[in-house]
């Protein structure tokens, strides 16, 4: 029940970030950019910002070959929320992850989760295991020891530092 209840609440705030997102200035305060996931062991860094916010995923992979993924930021209206979701569309990937990490710079982290597998075509998202990933107030990293490397979507809301006048 609980977990139905933050995957709400989540979605919800989501929502929210990127439908305030969506007013006259969108293209400030919102963007989604494809990039390719490659495997080979190799660590890997993606990173996107909207104005001094700034999310980057870094990971390490093996196995297949390079998989289409998508990256959304967000900033709210208010400039109080910047939110970062990374994902493959196609829902569950077939390479295994052998570390991941989120960073979101400017802000500290008030939600983050990681998934599995993302929904698609009637299947839900199922999260990793809490286990599997710490939460820190800039960071979403994997467990040594304890992550299933499997990994296909990763999401982080912050709050800014914006401070009103």
């Amino acid at each position: 029940m609980a977990t139905e209840m933050n995957f709400c609440v989540v979605n919800l705030v989501f929502l929210l970030v990127f439908v305030s997102a969506s007013g006259s200035d969108s293209a400030e305060r919102m963007k989604t950019v494809e990039f390719n996931v490659k495997p080979g062991g190799v660590v890997h860094t993606f990173s996107e910002r909207i104005r001094e916010y700034e999310c980057s995923f870094t990971y390490a992979s093996q196995g297949g070959t390079n998989e289409q993924w998508l990256m959304s930021v967000g900033l709210s209206d208010d400039d109080r929320l910047f939110s970062c979701s990374v994902w493959r569309p196609q829902g569950k990937s077939y390479l295994f992850f052998t570390q991941f990490k989120a960073e979101l710079k400017g802000t500290k982290i008030e939600y983050a989760n990681a998934y599995s597998q993302s929904a698609t075509a009637g299947q839900s998202d199922v999260p990793l295991k809490p286990e599997e990933f710490t939460v820190g107030d800039s960071t979403v990293t994997h467990n040594n020891g304890k992550f299933s490397a499997q990994l296909s979507k990763l999401t982080a809301i912050g709050r800014t530092r914006h401070d009103e006048l």
